[in-house]
């Protein structure tokens, strides 16, 4: 198992970065968030989970080692695979994800694409004794949440991927009526997709 990768950032994409190591180019599967803290020619250290399929090899980049842990433990519920996990990470925390396990909130795993009512109960009923308690700030019962909010996170992606601060600010507001119309269903806005729509604005799609 590679259990995290090391060196400069060789290049960033909307759900991917390269990270150099020993002169190897390691293609890694990234939330935003994880995306958002990275920046081309810098050093990181990122963990990883290597996704093995017959026909593929996968690897998936975390900010931290609890982050993959989450990761891999959301896995072990039926119907749950890497990309679903992934995108649970991309719209919570782990501890986000652990206050909404334990408190038994379906709605913020139905605002993850992909899970429906039904799926949320049953992994509400699966992930009830694997997740554990969070290990940061938050307070048991609280409501989960990202640590920052949709625009931060899809300004600092901007950035990350080599973006002026003018440009990422004109971007997130060419992509705000779309967040607010998730809001307004009552959903939350997706980074990922938002991040997508941005860079269709700035005209560079991946």
């Amino acid at each position: 198992m590679i259990a995290f990768v090391s060196g400069p950032v060789a290049s960033l994409a909307p759900d991917s970065a390269v990270v150099e190591v020993g002169g190897v180019g390691l293609a890694l599967q990234c939330t935003p968030g994880t995306l958002s803290g990275l920046r081309l020619g810098e050093q990181t250290r990122l963990a990883t989970s290597l996704v093995v399929r017959e026909d593929s090899l996968t690897l998936y980049g975390f900010a931290d080692d609890d982050e993959r842990q989450v990761f891999e433990l959301l896995q072990t519920a039926s119907g749950v695979g890497p990309r679903l996990a992934q995108a649970m990470l991309a719209v919570h925390t782990p501890d986000a994800l652990r206050i909404a396990v334990s408190t038994g909130d379906e709605k913020a795993l139905t605002a993850v694409p992909g899970i429906g009512k039904k799926g949320a109960q049953k992994l509400l009923l699966e992930l009830r004794d694997r997740l554990g308690e969070p290990v940061g700030s938050a307070v048991p019962g609280a409501r989960p949440a990202p640590a920052t909010g949709w625009s931060d996170q899809l300004h600092t992606a901007l950035v990350g991927l080599g973006y002026a601060p003018r440009e990422a600010d004109e971007a997130v507001v060419a992509v705000t009526p779309q967040a607010e119309a998730a809001l307004a269903g009552g959903g939350a806005p997706q980074v990922a997709q938002l991040l997508r729509a941005a860079l269709q604005t700035l005209n560079r799609t991946r």
